[in-house]
């Protein structure tokens, strides 16, 4: 389920998604808000490849930069694809972290 313009509609919405927030959290988990308005948690650990390897750095981690909805890190050396990012990560409900 996804709402936009405050109309809820069923299924989950990737296609042309974009990140509006996002916030690092312990452990290589992030808070990330959706344009769909949906918060859910993602765990960069699971990112393999030379490329993610910056992010066990925690003055990289923790400083995540979006550019036009994309997360990216490192001056834009590091990102990943916000359909990526929606499809690897998990429901979150609670009010705040």
């Amino acid at each position: 389920m996804y709402i936009i313009d405050d109309i809820c509609y069923a299924g989950e919405l990737t296609e042309g998604i974009k990140v509006t927030e996002v916030k690092p959290l312990r452990g290589g988990m992030m808070l990330v808000t959706f344009s769909t308005g949906e918060k859910r948690l993602f765990d960069t650990t699971k990112l393999e490849g030379p490329a993610f390897a910056p992010l066990s750095d925690e003055k990289v981690f923790n400083n995540p930069v979006l550019f036009h909805g994309v997360i990216t890190w490192n001056n834009g050396e590091i990102d990943i694809a916000p359909e990526t990012v929606y499809r690897d990560s998990y429901a979150y409900d609670s009010p705040e972290i």
